[in-house]
C-alpha cells in the first residue's frame, strides 16, 4: 500500500489524471511562447529526476550532468543526420539514449568507488573534457557553430512545422504543439519510471546507502555495484533530456553545454527537494521558466535590462541566476527538504486544522497504559 494511503490522501490517479487531463488541452489554449517553456520544462525536468536518483537518493554528488545531456543531444543529431550514419530519427533517438547510458557505464567504476566531493570533482573533469571535444570534432559536431537537428518523424508523421498540415479541434497543429505531446508522453514514462525505482528494492538499497554505507554492505548491498546503476540510469535520464532539447532548439552548439548547465541542475534539484521525483520537477520548472519569463517582461521589471539593449546593465538570464542562487540560500535556511517538503508540511498542517465532519466527534483517545504494579516491599529479618 502507497504511502498515500497511508496518510489517508487521495490514491495517486487521482492526484495526477486531472494534472495529466490540464497538460493535454493546453496546447489547444497556450500560444507558441507557452508551449515552448513548458516543452524545456518537461526535458528539463526529465534531467532533474534522472539527477535527483543519483544525488538525492542514492547520495553522490555530479558536476557532470552537461555531458550526458551533450552526449544525448549531439548523439540524436549526428546518428539522424548528415553526415552521419542517418538512421530514422526514432532509432536515432533510443541509440542516443543508449550511448548516454554506456557513456555512464565507462565512468560508473569510479563513481561506484568514489564519493561525495571526490566525485564531483571527478564529474566535472567530464564536462571541460566533452566541451573540448565538442569544440574540436568539427565532422560530428560542428565544432564552435553547433550542426541542425533533425526533425523527428514516426511512420512518416513529423514533429516539425514542415510536416503535413495537421489541425485538430480547429487549431493547427505545428512543430511546438507536437513536440508538447512528444515530451510529455516522454516525461510521463520517466516519472513514473523513477517512482517505480524509487518505491522498489532499487530505492530502498539506494537509500540505505546514502544513509550508512557500512549498514547497507552489512545488510548485503552491493555498494559499487548500486552505485554504478545509479549512475548509468541518470546518465540515460540525461541523454533522453538532451536530446529532447535538441529537437525543441533545432540546432545545437557547444557552449549550451557548460559548467552552467550542471549547476542548473544541481539547483533544480536543491530547489524542489532532493530525493523526491515531484520536488524535481517542481525545481525544473522554476529554473526553466524564470529566465525565459524574465526575457519577455525584461521592460516591465526593475533593474532588469532587455537582451542587448545596455551596457552594464543586468541581462534577464544573469538576473534569472542572482534570484535563484537566492532561493537556494533560503530553502536551505528555512526548507532543506524543497519546495517539495514545504508542500507536504503545508498540507499536513492543513488536514489538521480541518474540521471534522458533522457527527464524527473526535476521535477515542487511546486506552491508557495499565499502571505498573507495585513492588513488595521485602521483610528485613
Amino acid at each position: 500500500m502507497s504511502d498515500l494511503f497511508k496518510r489517508g490522501g487521495p490514491p495517486l490517479p487521482l492526484l495526477v489524471l486531472p494534472g495529466l487531463l490540464v497538460l493535454l488541452a493546453l496546447p489547444f489554449y497556450l500560444d507558441a511562447f507557452w508551449l515552448r517553456i513548458g516543452l524545456f520544462s518537461m526535458a528539463a525536468a526529465i534531467g532533474a529526476v534522472g539527477l535527483a536518483l543519483l544525488a538525492g537518493t542514492a547520495g553522490q554528488l555530479s558536476l557532470g550532468h552537461a555531458f550526458f545531456l551533450a552526449v544525448g543531444a549531439y548523439g540524436y543529431a549526428w546518428l539522424a543526420g548528415d553526415p552521419g550514419p542517418g538512421l530514422p530519427p526514432l532509432l536515432a533517438l533510443v541509440l542516443a539514449v543508449l550511448l548516454a547510458g554506456a557513456a555512464g557505464g565507462l565512468f560508473s567504476p569510479v563513481a561506484g568507488r568514489v564519493r561525495g566531493i571526490y566525485l564531483g570533482v571527478a564529474t566535472l573533469a567530464l564536462v571541460f573534457l566533452g566541451h573540448h571535444v565538442l569544440l574540436t570534432a568539427d565532422s560530428v559536431t560542428g565544432g564552435f557553430n553547433g550542426r541542425a537537428v533533425p526533425p523527428l518523424t514516426v511512420g512518416g508523421f513529423g514533429f516539425t512545422d514542415d510536416g503535413p498540415q495537421l489541425t485538430v479541434l480547429g487549431v493547427p497543429f505545428g512543430a511546438e504543439e507536437r513536440l508538447w505531446y512528444l515530451g510529455l508522453a516522454l516525461f510521463a514514462l520517466t516519472w513514473f519510471t523513477a517512482r517505480g525505482l524509487l518505491r522498489g528494492r532499487p530505492g530502498r538499497a539506494l537509500t540505505a546507502l546514502r544513509d550508512s554505507e557500512t549498514a547497507a554492505s552489512v545488510m548485503g548491498v552491493d555498494v559499487a555495484r548500486h552505485r554504478s546503476a545509479a549512475f548509468v540510469v541518470s546518465s540515460m535520464y540525461a541523454g533522453l533530456a538532451g536530446a529532447l532539447l535538441a529537437l525543441a532548439f533545432r540546432r545545437i552548439v557547444p557552449d549550451y553545454f557548460s559548467l552552467a548547465l550542471s549547476v542548473d541542475y544541481l539547483a533544480m534539484i536543491v530547489i524542489g527537494g532532493l530525493g523526491s521525483v515531484a520536488g524535481a520537477t517542481a525545481g525544473a520548472v522554476f529554473v526553466t521558466a524564470l529566465p525565459l519569463l524574465m526575457t519577455r517582461y525584461a521592460d516591465h521589471l526593475p533593474l532588469v535590462a532587455a537582451p542587448g539593449s545596455a551596457e552594464g546593465a543586468i541581462g534577464p538570464t544573469e538576473a534569472a541566476r542572482y534570484l535563484y542562487g537566492a532561493a537556494i540560500v533560503v530553502i536551505l535556511l528555512y526548507a532543506p527538504d524543497g519546495l517539495h517538503g514545504l508542500a507536504r508540511r503545508t498540507r499536513a498542517r492543513l488536514r489538521r486544522r480541518s474540521p471534522c465532519p458533522p457527527g464524527a466527534g473526535r476521535p477515542p483517545r487511546p486506552p491508557a497504559r495499565a499502571e505498573r504494579a507495585a513492588r513488595p516491599k521485602e521483610h528485613t529479618p
